[in-house]
């Protein structure tokens, strides 16, 4: 199937949710949830605030950085590098520094790895729900890393998140790395109708994965660099608490064999990632093929402003997915699995693409947030200094 029947056929978000910017809020919610985003000047941070500036349950009201950029208008202290204007809910908000003090209901962090694990905590402590991209609390045997078509009962680890740390209404769920969030989304279906024994897989990453200014271009350029720090322990260990169980007291790994090599390569956007499967039970290609084919999400998450019905597209052609045709396949937010066939080695191999700043980062923690809501782990909160404003005023 071509990526054009496939959104022909209500596999792409411009087919199931074409009316997503009108989606109305969550039954008995009157306003929006106030937003605020740490790390909005980075190139993550920007993605977030470019989909808050249309999103129908979602408000931008702060933005926060480092100490360089605190103090300026967001227009002055971020140098923006998506294709068209900042939005103009941004443009003139002053960015604050990383002191929980912001006027809003709950935080995205896309802090660097450097500064996110204090902060992160703090603003929890302080009551504020983060929902972190940064990898510093993915793999805390109390914080849910989360994919919502993956594994949304782990939000149940939350109360006993703010049990153990004295958070009071404050708490930090993550989003996994970006070359994690596609391969988890394909390999659930597969893991849900076969079971899974053995992953080996091979990234082709693209160079805004490493943020900006990112790689240099002499490094780069007609080149491939066969290593990326950190990466490929984060794939070899995320999976497994992705597609692991929550016990009621803690998180149960998935137990797969799984081994990855990552490799930087001279692409903008998009990480193509090259897959061999060990299933427990024999399938057929064809039965594989439907699996992923057919896999849809539940009633709640398909309410959700940022869901895909059917989240995966499978396409026949023999040389796709390619990351310029089709990075943004569903808004971004879809995996793109092509060249399903047989492994000599495992039991089957395939192709897939997912756009790392999107699926992979900005978008995941935007449905994260959208989820945490539905679900009522939002409130709207107080400012301090309102309210001894208001008292005083009394």
């Amino acid at each position: 199937m071509s990526l054009e029947s496939a959104q022909q056929n209500g596999n792409s978000k411009s087919a199931v949710n074409e009316n997503a910017a009108h989606r109305p809020l969550p039954a008995g919610r009157t306003t929006k949830w106030r937003a605020g985003v740490l790390g909005a000047t980075g190139l993550v941070g920007q993605r977030i605030v470019n989909l808050l500036a249309t999103h129908p349950w979602f408000e931008l009201t702060e933005v926060a950085a480092s100490e360089r950029s605190s103090g300026k208008r967001y227009s002055e202290a971020v140098r923006w590098h998506l294709d068209g204007p900042i939005p103009e809910s941004a443009r003139n908000l002053i960015v604050k520094s990383l002191e929980p003090t912001l006027d809003c209901d709950f935080v995205f962090s896309a802090l660097d790895s450097s500064v996110a694990g204090t902060a992160e905590e703090e603003f929890a402590r302080a009551g504020y729900p983060v929902v972190s991209n940064s990898k510093n609390h993915r793999m805390d045997p109390d914080v849910p890393l989360l994919i919502p078509e993956v594994n949304a009962a782990h939000l149940d680890a939350i109360p006993l998140q703010q049990k153990k740390r004295g958070y009071d209404g404050g708490f930090i769920v993550t989003n996994p790395n970006c070359s994690t969030a596609g391969l988890v989304l394909v390999l659930k279906p597969l893991a849900d109708a076969f079971g899974l024994e053995k992953v080996f897989v091979v990234t082709l990453q693209a160079v805004s994965g490493a943020g900006y200014p990112g790689v240099a271009t002499l490094d780069i350029q007609s080149n491939v660099i066969p290593f990326i720090s950190g990466e490929e322990e984060k794939m070899e260990t995320e999976p497994q608490k992705l597609l692991g169980k929550w016990d009621g007291s803690r998180f149960v790994d998935a137990g797969i064999v799984l081994a990855a090599h990552c490799n930087r390569v001279p692409v903008i956007d998009g990480h193509l990632e090259c897959v061999s499967i060990g299933l427990k039970k024999i399938a057929s290609l064809y039965e594989v093929q439907e699996a992923l084919r057919t896999f849809e999400v539940d009633a709640q998450l398909a309410t959700l402003p940022s869901a895909l019905r059917h989240p995966i597209i499978v396409l026949e052609e023999e040389n796709r997915p390619q990351p310029r045709r089709d990075v943004d396949a569903g808004s971004g937010m879809a995996a793109v699995v092509g060249r399903v066939r047989e492994c000599p080695l495992l039991d089957v191999k395939l192709t897939l693409l997912s756009h790392n700043l999107v699926r992979g980062a900005a978008g995941a923690a935007v449905m994260n947030a959208e989820l945490l809501a539905a679900r009522g782990f939002f409130k709207s909160r107080v400012n301090q200094g309102q309210s001894v404003a208001e008292e005083v005023s009394k």
